[in-house]
């Protein structure tokens, strides 16, 4: 993308005013003429209108949802978080990394309270999440930050521990939200953020209302009048709520019956691709996980193509045990590391290798792990079975189930959204010690890479370490991942967008902000 192109994306966005545009084009050698034209087609590539009430049916949600970012875990609180909060910087909905807070173009962003932003509340919001002491989810990922502090009211200085290429976009990670601050600390729980819409009212895996802040501070964003979301976790009751126009918008729509949900005049089916994949996460501290023989005979004991065509019906592509998505930069190719294939001999000779002649597991599993999760670890158990292992699928229930089985049970289904960078990835659920390293997993040389993959800017040095790090968790680490998944949503024709961001669900977290009616 060129620097002009850059401009127009952030004109189009609502990042910079058209004044400012035409400054910073002229600065580039641009022609008065030929920037009035670039500005009129960006600003001409969406033609957003004002007014209504967006509402949104989530398929997840948990009673124990709290307006902590550092606590964030679901697509319910992630996307109030992405309507109520910003961040220093935001992935943009063509991937590219754009400033958010961190650079603004006017006088000043106010929060919901009055309080007007400065550095001390960034210094704050950060160190939330850092500290001996903290139990935030994006801990792993600011651990790298060896000091942060500001430097009067509008800059703020990070020194890094060592060299990090990717800590910009590590800061637009959804926990990081910038809340306003006293005497040194976050206020964390009042929900209190800069972002378009404040809170009306919020019942923990229930539902919340927004409705839309006078003072935003972004031009062109938050069209919507007000916004409810709303938790559906049963997939057939949330179709009907978007059929019968209850709700205006769904996330994880039934692939079974996706086909038959397109047929409706009213509604059309979106669909992105990115880093989504779901896992099943074994802890490697707990017997019999605890042998990598056993880890690889389940790996080589489930046949991912078949999960492929009856989980995704085709809408996603296969996993090889390792989390890097193929829109991810440094993805291993199969030249780089062969994929592993449902292979019965060979979970056999894994066996044999840990002491065993059969082997008798629970699975736990329930759709709020992922849609078709129970039918996915149903599946499992027969693959598994012509093996000699036994997998007892416990069906677990919905609510609750990230805060009783995941990070809890032995072995669990798990939905991630992926993450934009290997780093990001890796640091979040895979080095030793991370809150949300899901099989416990500890290997010393993936975490030197990991140390030091962050400080390399060689690209083919950097590379080489991912694909190294990639190839260590395929075979020796503590998930099975079957599949990458498509983001299918459903929305009333009435739902305008521009290009949707596949970063996370529902426009990488920020329908609310984003879309309008049109």
């Amino acid at each position: 993308m060129t620097e002009w192109e850059h401009y127009c994306k952030l004109l189009e966005c609502g990042k910079i005013s058209r004044r400012e545009f035409m400054s910073r084009t002229a600065a580039l050698g641009l022609t008065t003429a030929l920037a009035t034209s670039l500005a009129a087609k960006a600003a001409t590539a969406a033609t957003p209108k004002k007014g209504g009430t967006l509402r949104l049916g989530i398929g997840h949600g948990s009673t124990t949802d709290t307006l902590d970012p550092a606590t964030y875990e679901n697509l319910y609180i992630q996307s109030l978080g992405g309507a109520v909060h910003n961040k220093l910087t935001e992935v943009g909905n063509s991937g590219d990394l754009v400033p958010e807070l961190a650079e603004s173009w006017e006088p000043s962003v106010e929060f919901h309270n009055g309080k007007t932003l400065d550095a001390d509340d960034v210094v704050a919001s950060i160190n939330h999440h850092r500290g001996e002491d903290s139990k935030s989810a994006a801990k792993p990922i600011v651990d790298p930050i060896a000091d942060i502090k500001a430097d009067g009211k509008d800059t703020v200085v990070f020194t890094m521990k060592t060299g990090n290429a990717d800590f910009p976009f590590i800061i637009s990670d959804y926990h990081l939200s910038i809340m306003p601050s006293k005497d040194g600390k976050a206020d964390a729980t009042s929900g209190i953020g800069t972002s378009g819409y404040t809170i009306e009212s919020f019942e923990p895996g229930v539902r919340t209302k927004l409705k839309r802040f006078p003072n935003y501070w972004k031009e062109g964003r938050a069209h919507f009048d007000a916004a409810e979301m709303l938790v559906i976790v049963d997939v057939a009751a949330r179709t009907n709520a978007l059929t019968t126009g209850e709700i205006d918008a769904m996330d994880r729509v039934d692939l079974k019956t996706a086909h038959l949900l397109a047929r409706n005049k009213n509604v059309k089916i979106v669909e992105t691709s990115g880093t989504a994949h779901y896992t099943f996460a074994m802890r490697t501290d707990t017997a019999p996980f605890d042998n990598n023989d056993v880890r690889l005979a389940l790996k080589y004991a489930l046949d991912r193509e078949a999960l492929l065509k009856s989980i995704l019906r085709g809408h996603g592509v296969i996993g090889n045990d390792h989390p890097i998505g193929l829109s991810n930069r440094y993805h291993a190719s199969a030249s780089d590391l062969p994929q592993r294939k449902y292979d019965v001999d060979k979970a056999k000779f894994h066996l044999k290798k840990a002491g065993l002649s059969n082997l008798k597991v629970d699975l736990s599993a329930a759709d709020a792990a992922f849609a078709g999760a129970v039918d996915a670890a149903v599946l499992y158990k027969e693959h598994a079975a012509k093996a000699g292992i036994e997998i007892n699928v416990v069906r677990e229930p919905n609510d609750g189930y990230w805060s009783n089985v995941w990070l809890k049970k032995p072995w669990c289904a798990v939905y991630w959204g992926g993450r934009p960078t290997e780093d990001w990835m890796f640091s979040t659920a895979y080095a030793a010690g991370a809150p949300w390293n899901d099989s416990f997993w500890e290997h010393e040389r993936f975490n030197k890479l990991l140390i030091e993959a962050r400080a390399e800017l060689d690209e083919a040095k950097r590379r080489a370490m991912y694909v190294e790090m990639q190839t260590i968790v395929s075979n020796e680490g503590g998930v099975v991942v079957p599949m990458f998944n498509n983001y299918v949503m459903g929305l009333s024709k009435k739902v305008q967008h521009e290009k949707m961001g596949s970063n996370w669900s529902l426009d990488g977290f920020r329908a609310v902000e984003r879309w309008w009616f049109g």
